[in-house]
């Protein structure tokens, strides 16, 4: 753990099975812990959590300002968010594509950057951005909105790479194909199918990929502007 004082840690889309996960390494006497959620309210085995509800598919030019304003000034910022809306290219249109956008790119970016001054100040911040191993393949057919956005995620402008001199480390993680309840829906035979593309012939578990970010927010002094695949070799 970095010595200080104790740092400010937002997991976006934190109600997920590897931000669940995730918060279960974290510790409270190192770290204050915000998550955030769209709509469920999330159970979280830590008393000291702040919960924060916002479906950042909403934000607009006219409310962005408001909109974001519980999300500023972290130490440390984890991107969870992948909504997926299942439509091809063919059949997608302006609302479906701008719909994306907002919740998987343009939300996370403005955040970002609202907590780079603080960072500054303190010579110190972790943005760990997760993405899919589908921007390296161009996503699956009904896929075509959600790798867009992801693909969009990983441009950072140049200036990023700059900030690693204030030692804030902005990195990339492609993530595969993981075991969670999404995928536990999809037909086993489709799994099936999907693993045999993968070289290390199985899925990742949660707990595999709540360590390697955590790792990134907690032990990582050196691994900057990268974009890092988490994916079995694919």
């Amino acid at each position: 753990m970095h010595s200080g004082l104790k740092k400010k840690i937002l997991i976006l889309g934190g109600s997920s099975d590897v931000g669940r996960t995730l918060i279960d390494l974290i510790d409270e006497k190192n770290y204050k812990i915000y998550l955030h959620y769209k709509s469920k309210k999330p159970n979280t085995p830590k008393k000291n959590v702040t919960l924060l509800k916002k479906d950042f598919s909403k934000i607009t030019f006219k409310n962005c300002a408001t909109f974001l304003n519980p999300f500023k000034n972290f130490d440390i910022i984890v991107n969870l968010i992948g909504y997926i809306d299942n439509k091809s290219f063919l059949k997608t249109n302006y609302r479906d594509i701008i719909k994306s956008l907002n919740s998987n790119f343009l939300s996370q970016l403005l955040i970002y950057k609202y907590s780079i001054n603080h960072m500054k100040k303190k010579k110190y911040g972790r943005i760990i951005n997760c993405s899919s191993i589908g921007v390296k393949y161009g996503g699956g057919i009904n896929n075509f909105n959600y790798s867009l956005s992801k693909h969009c995620s990983e441009f950072v402008p140049s200036e990023m790479r700059q900030l690693a001199k204030y030692n804030i480390l902005f990195n990339n993680i492609r993530l595969g194909v993981v075991d969670t309840k999404i995928h536990s829906k999809i037909l086993r035979k489709k799994i099936k199918d999907r693993v045999k593309k993968i070289p290390i012939k199985r899925l990742a578990n949660k707990k595999e990929i709540a360590d390697y970010i955590f790792y990134l927010i907690d032990k990582n002094t050196f691994i900057s502007s990268e974009t890092l695949s988490i994916s079995g070799g694919e």
